[in-house]
C-alpha cells in the first residue's frame, strides 16, 4: 500500500521540492498547503498517513497544527524546520510530533524517518485498539458481577448460578452479557 502524505509549508518551491522527491520514493501526495489551519483542516478530510508541516507558517504554526492533529489522533506528524534550538524541540516533543527534520531535507534522510513514523504511529494505534478492548472487557465484567451480586441476593442463587442464568438469557436473546448485565441492573433500579 502506497503511503498517502500531506505537505504544508509556506513556501510553494520547498513544497514542489519536497512533492517530488516524495514521489520519486513512492509516496502519494495527496494534498498540499502553505498555512496552518489548512493543514489541520486537509488533514481531518484527507486522513493521510503522514503530515510534514514547516514549524513557521501563517495562520497557524506547524507546532500548535500538529498538536491538534495529534489531540484528534489524525495522523502522525513530521516537522520540517531550519531551526534546531533545543526549545523548538521540546515544543515539537511536548505536540506529539514523531519525527523532526532540518533544512533543506535530503532524499537519504526522507524515507527512513517516513517509514519508522509511520509504524510507530500504527503501533501507538493498536495500543489504542488494545487498551479500549481491555477497558471495555473490564466494564462488562463489573457489570456482570454487579449483576450477579443482584440475582445472589434477590434469587438466592449461588455465584455459578447466577453467572449462567446471565449466560443463558444471553444466549437465548441473542444479547451480549454486557447488554443482559445491564438489562437486570435497570430492573432493579425500577423495581427499587
Amino acid at each position: 500500500m502506497t503511503t498517502r502524505l500531506i505537505i504544508a509549508d509556506d513556501d510553494p518551491l520547498i513544497r514542489m521540492n519536497l512533492r517530488e522527491m516524495l514521489q520519486e520514493q513512492g509516496y502519494l501526495v495527496v494534498g498540499e498547503t502553505g498555512d496552518g489551519l489548512s493543514a489541520v483542516n486537509l488533514t481531518r478530510q484527507v486522513r493521510p498517513e503522514l503530515v510534514l508541516l514547516d514549524v513557521k507558517m501563517p495562520h497557524m504554526d506547524g507546532i500548535t497544527a500538529a498538536k491538534m492533529i495529534g489531540d484528534e489522533h489524525l495522523a502522525p506528524v513530521l516537522l520540517l524546520t531550519a531551526y534546531s534550538s533545543r526549545e523548538l524541540v521540546e515544543q515539537a516533543r511536548a505536540a506529539g510530533v514523531l519525527g523532526y527534520l532540518i533544512k533543506p531535507v535530503r532524499d537519504a534522510d526522507l524515507m527512513p524517518l517516513i517509514e519508522v513514523t509511520v509504524a510507530r504511529w500504527m503501533e501507538r494505534i493498536q495500543r489504542r485498539k488494545e487498551l479500549a478492548q481491555l477497558q471495555e472487557r473490564l466494564e462488562t465484567r463489573k457489570l456482570v458481577d454487579r449483576a450477579k451480586g443482584y440475582l445472589m441476593d434477590h434469587q438466592g442463587l449461588s455465584e455459578a448460578e447466577a453467572f449462567r442464568k446471565i449466560q443463558q438469557l444471553a444466549m437465548n436473546s441473542r444479547k451480549t452479557m454486557r447488554e443482559v448485565a445491564q438489562a437486570i441492573l435497570l430492573a432493579r433500579q425500577l423495581s427499587a
